[in-house]
């Protein structure tokens, strides 16, 4: 396999090489790549700004995630927090740090990604920067949206009686996850081992290759509804159901029958011997939207696919709590992924 080194191009040649076939697509783009700023232009549109960093060794696992997938994945994931805005994103700008490790075809397989996913989601490459490193490959995405100031939705707007709802299903990213740490220390202890991953595709995809939830937005959009608080499950149900609250001055009630999971996530719990519902809770990188709607919406809420009703928003003073399939109650905590413990 050919290998170029990428000093044989330099930073500017560099950006250049990896950047030059991606195409504009936004009105609000006027000019991308290739001088000392992007230049948009949102005009009575409210602008959305948000930036992930993802570092080699704490966020991903190079041994069993392919650069492609990486990609994808680095830019799907800012997607996700503009949309729990109830926005749509527009612009990336991405930064890379590089080891000499990579060559530069390994950089093109991850561009590859990222264009997919600006190709899947509409969205612009429209600047970034690359820099020598020697702890691997670090990424850093900035994602630019737009919303209409009145539709914007923020974290601290849940009421009493409000419904809390969630898209698709949880806890499928994290057994995703389990499932090619187990196979990574097989193959450590034989490489010639065969990773066995059959029957598992769902869950693989759920964490290689995450999709932003563009279609419940506008699916509520259509529908006529506008969430009184919404956010994307990153750190787990359990940290952005306790964010939702703490910053509403709410409580809520969630049932643990109603929590939507996966056949394939259940099988691989229970090869394991994990609980799916903790994975469910605080597994993260489902990247899927809770949000809560009003009581009057409930007619609206229950005709959008892919999305289930399970729980209600409380007092404050009522706690934050899981009923358990015998009615028990338990309290919620934040378990959910943090990379700074």
């Amino acid at each position: 396999m050919q290998r170029t080194e990428i000093s044989k191009y330099g930073e500017f040649g560099l950006i250049k090489h990896l950047t030059e076939k991606f195409k504009i697509s936004n009105e609000s783009t006027l000019y991308g790549v290739g001088d000392d700023a992007a230049v948009l232009d949102y005009k009575e549109k409210q602008v959305l700004v948000t930036t992930d960093l993802l570092l080699e060794g704490v966020h991903f696992d190079l041994v069993y995630v392919p650069l492609k997938h990486l990609g994808y994945k680095a830019a799907v994931v800012n997607f996700s927090d503009i949309y729990a805005m109830n926005g749509q994103p527009k612009q990336i700008t991405v930064s890379l740090g590089v080891s000499k490790r990579f060559a530069v075809e390994d950089l093109e397989e991850l561009y590859a990604g990222i264009a997919l996913a600006c190709e899947t989601y509409g969205v612009d490459l429209v600047g970034g920067d690359t820099s020598a490193s020697l702890t691997g490959l670090t990424i850093s995405i900035t994602c630019i949206g737009e919303a209409e100031k009145e539709k914007i939705v923020y974290r601290n707007g849940a009421k009493l009686n409000d419904l809390i709802c969630v898209s698709g299903d949880l806890g499928s990213a994290y057994m995703g996850l389990q499932l090619l740490e187990r196979e990574k220390i097989v193959f450590s202890a034989n490489s010639e081992a065969q990773p066995d991953f059959e029957g598992m595709d769902y869950i693989l995809k759920r964490q290689l290759k995450p999709e932003a939830r563009k279609d419940v937005i506008q699916a509520l959009k259509e529908k006529g509804i506008v969430p009184t608080a919404m956010m994307d499950i990153s750190d787990g149900l359990s940290s952005e159901l306790i964010h939702i609250c703490t910053q509403s001055n709410v409580g809520c009630r969630i049932y643990e029958d109603k929590i939507p999971i996966n056949y394939q996530a259940v099988v691989m719990a229970d090869e394991l011997n994990m609980s799916i519902v903790t994975a469910a809770l605080n597994g993260g990188e489902d990247y899927e939207l809770v949000f809560t709607v009003s009581m009057a919406d409930y007619e609206k809420i229950i005709t959008v696919e892919g999305v289930g009703i399970v729980g209600n928003i409380t007092k404050p003073e009522f706690g934050l709590q899981l009923i358990g399939r015998e009615g028990e109650e338990l309290e919620m905590k934040a378990q959910g992924w943090n990379s700074l413990k």
